[in-house]
C-alpha cells in the first residue's frame, strides 16, 4: 500500500499529495469561502519530489485525494560509476542504482551510508 485517501480539507503545508500521478510536497494551500452556488474550494500549489516540477490543483475541500506513503531508509554505497551509485538498502538488503544529485557528488564514498526516500516506486538520495 503506497497511498492513502484523505479529504483536501485535512491537508497542510509541508505534507505530501499525489498530483498527476507524481508525489509532491505541498508548498501552499489557499481555501476560499463557499459561494452563492457552490462549495468551498481549495487551491493546492506543490512541487514534485522526484522531478522538481511545480504543479497545482483546484478542487472542493470535501473532495477525496490520494496521499503517498513516504518511506525513508538508510542505504550503504556499494560502488560509484560516473553519476550513478549502486546502493544496498540496510533494512531489506535489496540492491539498486540511483543517479547521484549534484549536492552529494563529492560526499559519497564506497562503504559510506546515505538516507534514501521512496514513494510510488521511485527513489531519491536525500542525505549523505
Amino acid at each position: 500500500m503506497e497511498r492513502q485517501i484523505v479529504e483536501i480539507k485535512d491537508l497542510k503545508e509541508g505534507k505530501y499529495v499525489i498530483i498527476d500521478g507524481e508525489a509532491c510536497k505541498i508548498l501552499k494551500i489557499v481555501k476560499s469561502k463557499p459561494g452563492k452556488h457552490g462549495a468551498a474550494k481549495a487551491r493546492i500549489d506543490a512541487i514534485g519530489l522526484f522531478d522538481n516540477q511545480k504543479r497545482s490543483i483546484v478542487a472542493p475541500v470535501d473532495q477525496r485525494i490520494e496521499v503517498p506513503i513516504i518511506k525513508k531508509s538508510p542505504a550503504q554505497v556499494l560502488n560509484i560509476v560516473g553519476n550513478t551509485a549502486q546502493l544496498m538498502d540496510l533494512e531489506s538488503y535489496e540492491t539498486f542504482e540511483l543517479e547521484i544529485p549534484e549536492e552529494f557528488k563529492d560526499k559519497l564514498t564506497p562503504g559510506g551510508e546515505v538516507l534514501c526516500m521512496s514513494a510510488l516506486g521511485k527513489r531519491k538520495i536525500i542525505q549523505a
